[in-house]
């Protein structure tokens, strides 16, 4: 077996925020590689680079049996991670979680909200915008209040106590600094003022359904959106960090947890997660829920929310590293 993630780097161009959650892909990889041991599995770790050559070679040298793939972005590019897992087909080797199409799609917003709605799953209404002329003809389709993220990234980059914005002003100035800043399409959308919740689920041919944790917000500043924020999900010590954490099983009447989890299931079918996933909900004060995201590959490391849930149940962390390995095994033998 052999762990990969993505921990290359150019210092001159990084931002604090991805050197944030490279850490947490390390850790991920270290609590991976201590379970597969302790499965009594034979591990390495690579730590990718642009070097793609030399990562090549070492895959056709090694001949693993089997890629734990951690790898979210390659280069400071989070589209790349599709890509990494592409390698990965070409050479024919087997591997962990979700296919490249799958990862690809997942990571664009906008396009997984289109497939939702088509198949009509409740997600916030949203506008794309591509450029600030865009942006300046003073047509918004949306009702305030509305929540502004670069379109293709994960792990909460691009979202801050400013993400919520209650105006026109203020929306056209949050807009251009994500077109400038992350150089992609900005996602608008409207803004859900109720709970978060996360539908964690596992497998392939019958998918456990993990039990639901919610991001709990009481504890923040007050005036804080009860977004979680990129500082409320890395940067130990800050309010965001303090005032957001998660609760498992979340308390819920059985009617509303019983839609959570169909839809959930729905959504990780429709997009093809393999071998575990996670869908992000708001539900409305109304308890209507709206799925926010899908997230194939979500963070596994032993104090995610993904480990919570998974404990919730009665698995250990080892148990469901075991598990993915299983069902990763299983899917490429049938």
């Amino acid at each position: 077996f052999r762990v990969f993630n993505d921990t290359s780097r150019d210092d001159a161009t990084r931002h604090e925020t991805i050197d944030l959650a490279e850490v947490g892909v390390l850790e991920e990889a270290a609590n991976v590689s201590t379970s597969l041991r302790e499965l009594g599995y034979d591990v390495s770790t690579y730590n990718i680079t642009e070097n793609l050559v030399e990562y090549v070679r070492f895959l056709m040298d090694e001949k693993p049996d089997l890629v734990f793939n951690l790898c979210e972005s390659l280069g400071n590019v989070s589209i790349h991670e599709m890509h990494v897992a592409g390698i990965f087909e070409i050479l024919g080797l087997l591997y962990t979680g979700s296919s490249p199409l799958t990862m690809g799609l997942s990571l664009n917003k906008g396009r997984v909200k289109e497939i939702l709605l088509y198949n009509g799953i409740p997600t916030p209404k949203f506008v794309l915008y591509f450029n600030m002329d865009e942006v300046r003809q003073d047509n918004f389709p949306l009702h305030f209040p509305v929540i502004v993220k670069p379109l293709m990234e994960d792990a909460s980059i691009g979202i801050d106590e400013d993400s919520v914005v209650v105006s026109s002003s203020s929306l056209k100035k949050r807009i251009e600094l994500l077109l400038q800043q992350h150089e992609q399409p900005v996602l608008v959308e409207e803004f859900i003022d109720g709970r978060e919740l996360n539908v964690s689920i596992l497998g392939n041919r019958k998918p456990l359904i993990l039990p639901i944790s919610e991001i709990d917000f009481s504890s923040l500043p007050p005036g804080f959106p009860k977004i979680l924020t990129y500082d409320g999900k890395w940067r130990k010590g800050t309010a965001a960090y303090d005032g957001t954490q998660g609760v498992c099983p979340a308390t819920l009447a059985p009617s509303v947890e019983s839609s959570l989890k169909e839809i959930a299931l729905r959504v990780y079918q429709l997009l093809g997660c393999r071998d575990y996933g996670r869908v992000d909900f708001r539900l409305s004060p109304e308890e209507t829920p709206y799925v926010l995201e899908i997230n194939p590959n979500p963070d596994i490391s032993d104090t995610a929310g993904f480990a919570k849930s998974s404990r919730a149940y009665g698995l250990t962390y080892t148990d469901v590293v075991g598990k993915i390995v299983q069902y990763a095994l299983e899917r490429n033998s049938s």
